[in-house]
This record gives C-alpha cells, sequence and structure tokens, in this order.
C-alpha cells in the first residue's frame, strides 16, 4: 500500500497541480506539507460543502492558512464547481 501511495504522489508531482476538488486522500497527501490528516480535512470540508470555490477556501480548513498557499499556490487547483 505504500509503494502504490508513493507510486500515486510522484505521479501527481511529475504532472502537475492537484485539484482539492477531485483528488483522493493520496493524491492530496502529494502536496508539499500534506499529510493524512490534513488530507482527511480536505476530504470531510468537501464532503460538508461540496467544493472548494477556489484555492484561497483552503484558508477555511483547519491546518491552512497563507503560508501553506504562499508555499504551495503552483502545486494545487480547484476545478469549477457549483454551489
Amino acid at each position: 500500500m505504500k509503494l502504490l501511495s508513493l507510486l500515486i504522489i510522484g505521479t501527481v508531482l511529475s504532472f502537475g497541480a492537484v485539484d482539492i476538488n477531485k483528488a483522493d486522500k493520496a493524491e492530496l497527501m502529494g502536496i508539499k506539507g500534506v499529510g493524512e490528516a490534513k488530507a482527511n480535512a480536505i476530504l470531510e470540508y468537501r464532503k460538508a460543502n461540496d467544493c472548494f470555490s477556489n484555492i484561497e477556501e483552503l484558508k477555511e480548513v483547519k491546518g491552512f492558512g497563507d503560508k501553506f498557499l504562499e508555499n504551495n499556490r503552483d502545486a494545487i487547483t480547484a476545478s469549477s464547481c457549483s454551489k
């Protein structure tokens, strides 16, 4: 299982930004600074709110702030959604 996670993470990092509206837990954990707890927090927020309107909305999730976005702006994206 760890090998599969590492392969997914490596693939994500080599191909571009992770879509926080579509990514699964393993893909989210491929973002620098996102471990299992933060990935779960993103998934819970998404479950409760349908989706993220933009990457700035990620700051509404506990553990994410301006510094995280500053460091990862090019590594994440939020596909369009209708809230």
